[in-house]
């Protein structure tokens, strides 16, 4: 099986809810690839996948998790000159949808 022929950074972010927003800082102009685990695999075997994310021209860009799954974070820098120094982090937990209201009543 064909493996990717360029480096990248890899950020396994496990397992999160839909709603999270992370933020991506950079040092360049790269691309970067928010994937669930499937496509992350699908990515280092070079072969179709799916991501939010591209080109990111600048920083820190901010990404919202779609959906609950297992995401990962990558940074690369194919059809980019030069390197680029990254770091994830999350800013934002997802919101907690208003239940309904419990009134006691005497």
């Amino acid at each position: 099986m064909a493996q990717i022929s360029f480096p990248f950074t890899h950020y396994d972010l496990k397992d999160i809810r839909a709603g999270v927003t992370i933020e991506i800082t950079l040092s360049a102009v790269a691309n970067v690839r928010l994937m669930t685990n499937d496509d992350f695999d699908r990515f280092k075997n070079a072969r179709q996948h799916k991501f939010v994310g591209g080109v990111a021209k600048k920083s820190p860009i901010r990404l919202t998790i779609p959906k609950d799954a297992h995401w990962h974070v990558v940074v690369d820098m194919e059809g980019h000159a030069g390197k680029a120094e990254s770091s994830v982090r999350v800013v934002s937990k997802p919101k907690v949808p208003a239940g309904p209201r419990i009134v006691a009543t005497p």
